[in-house]
């Protein structure tokens, strides 16, 4: 008899582990690790995950009283190891084991059962099935047929397929009716009819030129350091990391491109995350011009049935190279060898719901559990992993640091320009662009070259505020202040998506809800401003484009907007922090930064390095090509040691001053950080459970190794969303304790209270 380990999705902290049940002989040959079964589970019927299969049972386990496996209800999604690494994020991450699994099953697999006519159990899925397309082609008898005159639809039919092959489908759009034609025609024998799979998601052609990666004539000598360090790592098999640490522009491309060729020539496969879904057009045509149709592709944007068939072509062995997403990273790839994360230092590599993981830690075990290497490439990297690499190892695998300090041919790194607007601001003037910026734009436009604006905020102000009694709109769900957007005459709140039809002053309409006063005015600027004003300043034949969440919202619009930024002779981008990075357009000469203060002053340690990060990036995409380019700040803090340091591109000054900070207020490098957040309708309610949270641990803490620190429970600096009151604890612990675990067993402490839930982030990255 055989026994499977099996997971119950019952995503609750009381059901903590896995469960044995016994393997029926009639599943002998389908239950494995991996598989999707349905179980009995305290008198009732659950969906469960099998981690694994033994063959005895742990000793003092009655074999008698062991249920049995009632059904298998999906083939497996992953192996021994997928569910090893899952098991490590339920314990580092404190989630439900069973809430991890779930990011490795097929792509809109539900947990919802129910049964079919033959009354067995099946598992609902959501439109995820393959699609079989017919297709129709000629067979040797019927390409010397020659229709009646009168079968008018026929004859279609026959000269169609007179030059090949053809999709029924497509065939029946020409011809209408051309499907019973079809049918009518194979049954004679003079037509023949296959049916083949059809991949979908692979993607249109795209026209950016940005989107192939022509081999280089030679590698530069940080490129060739780069491919060597990642070789040792490869050769290790034991999850070495490589941190690439290359100036924007470098060529970190090349260096992952070189080192998926020397692993695949190992018989091995690849994954390669990055960060935005605009960059997804741009890398997957780069990664497909080199190993073609070897590459699947796995984001958000693609339906369930695309995701569907682009995992599948990784889980059946037809790809071996995986472009996507954080969730790329749990792709079914079998002898993965090597884990490439682009852009490592990027927020969007931290889920920001359950389970709260970090692609750049899961993808370090998933790398240590495979014997594979681990590649992270930046510009600008994250301070844990610079602490990392200066250490040379963490969790017992080592880190090497590799710096690309040169761009490859002629290109340079641009000039930069500090802009004070505190010396240059006009109360009369209102322009969002200081004179240098302004003169930079027009002086670009005369010379049909290219420019990029950043600014992190989209809307056309930030809040609507009464010039009378002072009252700002605030979304009556949230403790948040609207944005107003003027193409929609509308305030809209950018935390739960909100929105109410106003106009500001000076409509005659506008009125404040709380004086009724007209002056209700807009402050603060806005995509929709800037893009506005661009268009009030250039010249008509200039083309303005705008790339926000507003814009970009359906499918396809990253990649169309950059293709017409691409195709444009002379245009003006517009964006948040989605065009900061990873974009390689060699005829942009400028790049400005409406208001470098955007992230620099708000509530979170991280302010200083993501405001770095950000300008860092974004000022990288100017003089990519053989033109010189320069970049222009507006900033009201030209003194702060992170926007200086970008004007000298030299990290080290600014890097000595925020470790500083950071070793003298206990926070990540030097710590580990965790964020506890509670919420629920009741203020009362959520005070007492977080009161009581913060005792408990506290408690559990005292007198253990190493600093500890327990700060609150305080209100969120959003205090109130959709309704609910929101209530959080901070924990502070030294670098190597095992913090998801401590904290998941003080959740679990505390009496269920109804109303209130908790979110446990360990090493979070959203202190709001």
């Amino acid at each position: 008899m055989r026994y499977a380990k099996v997971v119950p999705d019952i995503p609750t902290r009381a059901i903590d582990g896995c469960f044995d049940y016994a393997i029926p002989d009639a599943l002998a040959g389908s239950c494995d690790v991996g598989c999707t079964v349905l179980v009995s589970f305290a008198h009732r019927l659950a969906v469960g995950y099998v981690v694994d299969v033994v063959s005895e049972l742990a000793e003092g386990v009655n074999p008698l009283r062991v249920l049995p496996v009632e059904r298998v209800l999906a083939e497996p999604a992953f192996d021994r190891v997928g569910a090893r690494l899952a098991q490590w994020m339920a314990a580092e991450y404190a989630a439900p084991a069973s809430v991890c699994l779930r990011l490795m099953l097929a792509p809109g697999q539900t947990t919802r059962v129910h049964k079919d006519e033959a009354g067995e159990w099946r598992l609902a899925v959501d439109r995820t099935k393959a699609v079989d397309d017919r297709w129709a082609q000629l067979s040797v008898t019927g390409r010397g047929f020659v229709p009646r005159r009168n079968a008018s639809r026929q004859r279609r039919v026959v000269e169609a397929l007179a030059a090949g092959p053809m999709r029924v489908a497509e065939l029946s759009a020409m011809v209408p009716g051309a499907g019973s034609v079809v049918t009518a025609l194979a049954k004679r024998g003079l037509v023949e009819v296959e049916h083949r799979r059809r991949i979908r998601g692979a993607g249109e052609p795209t026209s950016l030129s940005s989107a192939s990666a022509p081999r280089p004539d030679h590698l530069t000598d940080g490129q060739l350091a780069a491919l060597d360090a990642i070789a040792r790592a490869t050769d290790a098999g034991c999850g070495d990391v490589v941190l690439v640490d290359g100036v924007t522009g470098s060529g970190k491309t090349e260096v992952y491109l070189d080192a998926i060729e020397r692993v695949r020539e190992r018989g091995r496969s690849a994954i390669v995350l990055v960060p935005e879904i605009s960059l997804t057009a741009q890398t997957v045509g780069r990664f497909r011009s080199r190993f073609g149709d070897d590459v699947a592709i796995l984001h958000s944007r693609l339906s369930s049935g695309e995701r569907f068939d682009q995992w599948d072509l990784a889980r059946s062995g037809r790809v071996h190279v995986v472009v996507g997403a954080r969730s790329a990273l749990f792709a079914p790839l079998s002898n993965v060898g090597l884990v490439i994360v682009d852009e490592e230092h990027e927020g969007s590599y931290k889920q920001d719901q359950a389970p709260r993981y970090h692609a750049r830690e899961a993808a370090a075990e998933l790398a240590r559990l495979r014997g594979a290497a681990l590649v992270l490439g930046s510009a600008t990297p994250s301070l844990e992993s610079l602490e990392r690499c200066r250490a040379g190892s963490w969790r017992g695998v080592r880190w090497t640091r590799v710096s690309m300090p040169e761009r490859p041919g002629g290109s340079r790194l641009p000039s930069v320009r500090i802009i004070d607007m505190r010396s240059t601001f006009s109360p009369k003037g209102g322009s969002v662009f200081s004179s240098p910026l302004r003169d930079a734009l027009l002086d670009r436009a005369e010379k049909r070259e290219k420019s990029v604006l950043l600014l992190n905020r989209r809307g056309f102000a930030s809040f609507l505020m009464c010039r009378e009694c002072g009252c700002v709109p605030t979304c009556p769900h949230c403790s948040t202040a609207l944005t107003y957007h003027e193409r929609t005459h509308s305030l809209a709140c950018h935390t739960c998506g909100s929105a109410w039809p106003v106009r500001a002053y000076p409509d005659p309409s506008t009125k404040c809800p709380n004086c009724g006063s007209r002056y209700l005015a807009q402050y603060g600027v806005g995509t929709q401003r800037v893009e506005d004003e661009l268009r009030m300043l250039l010249p008509e034949d200039v083309d303005v484009i705008r790339m926000d969440a507003d814009t970009t919202a359906t499918k396809g619009a990253h990649t169309r907007l950059l293709e017409q930024f691409d195709a444009s002779e002379c245009a003006v981008l517009v964006g948040t922090q989605m065009i900061a990075k990873g974009l390689d357009f060699p005829e942009v000469t400028l790049v400005g930064v409406v208001n470098a203060d955007t992230t620099l002053k708000l509530p979170d340690f991280r302010a200083a390095e993501r405001t770095y990060n950000l300008l860092e990036q974004v000022a990288g995409r100017a003089g990519r090509g053989e033109r010189p380019g320069e970049v222009i700040i507006q900033t009201y803090w030209a003194t702060h040691p992170a926007i200086s340091a970008v004007a000298t591109h030299d990290r080290s000054s600014y890097l000595g001053y925020e470790l500083e900070q950071r070793d003298e207020a206990y926070y990540p490098p030097y710590s580990r950080l965790a964020n506890l957040t509670l919420a629920g309708l009741s203020e009362r309610a959520v005070r007492e459970r977080a009161s009581a949270l913060a005792a408990k641990i506290r408690a559990r803490v005292e007198g253990m190794e190493g600093e500890w620190e327990v700060l609150g429970p305080a209100e969120c600096v959003r205090s109130k969303v959709k309704d609910r009151y929101r209530r959080h604890i901070v924990v502070k612990a030294p670098v190597d304790a095992e913090l998801g675990p401590l904290l998941d067993e003080c959740a679990r402490a505390l009496p269920a209270c109804k109303g209130v839930t908790l979110a446990i982030d360990v090493d979070a990255y959203d202190m709001l």
